[in-house]
């Protein structure tokens, strides 16, 4: 496994503890839009390799696991615990983010109100 230094916000360890669940491997299942199905299923990506000849180190990204979780505001995703994040990718982060927001907006006003 690569070197993990945290961000320099990590004052409690979580971001450390996030990664050592995930083994530094990003932990996406395709909910960025692919199958990931070269590698089992899951994102390749660990933090310090390289997503692809050209870029720098990737560096992971602790985030709300669930999708619709990356939607919330920045002080609410900072008060989640540990159990409900994972170790993201930034391009699998991003695509996610950008899928449950797409579901959000087709899902329209009355979906506020149906039960």
């Amino acid at each position: 496994m690569t070197h993990r230094t945290p961000p320099l916000g990590d004052t409690t360890g979580l971001w450390q503890a996030v990664l050592a669940a995930a083994a530094g491997r990003c932990q996406c299942r395709g909910t960025c839009g692919k199958t990931h199905a070269k590698d089992g299923g899951r994102c390749p990506t660990v933090h310090g390799g390289y997503a692809r000849h050209g870029t720098g180190p990737v560096h992971l990204i602790a985030a709300a696991a669930d999708p619709d979780g990356l939607l919330l505001p920045p002080h609410h995703a900072a008060a989640l615990p540990k159990q409900a994040l994972a170790a993201w990718c930034p391009a699998c982060h991003d695509a996610t983010g950008r899928t449950a927001a797409k579901a959000q907006h087709t899902a329209g006003p009355d979906a506020l109100f149906t039960l």
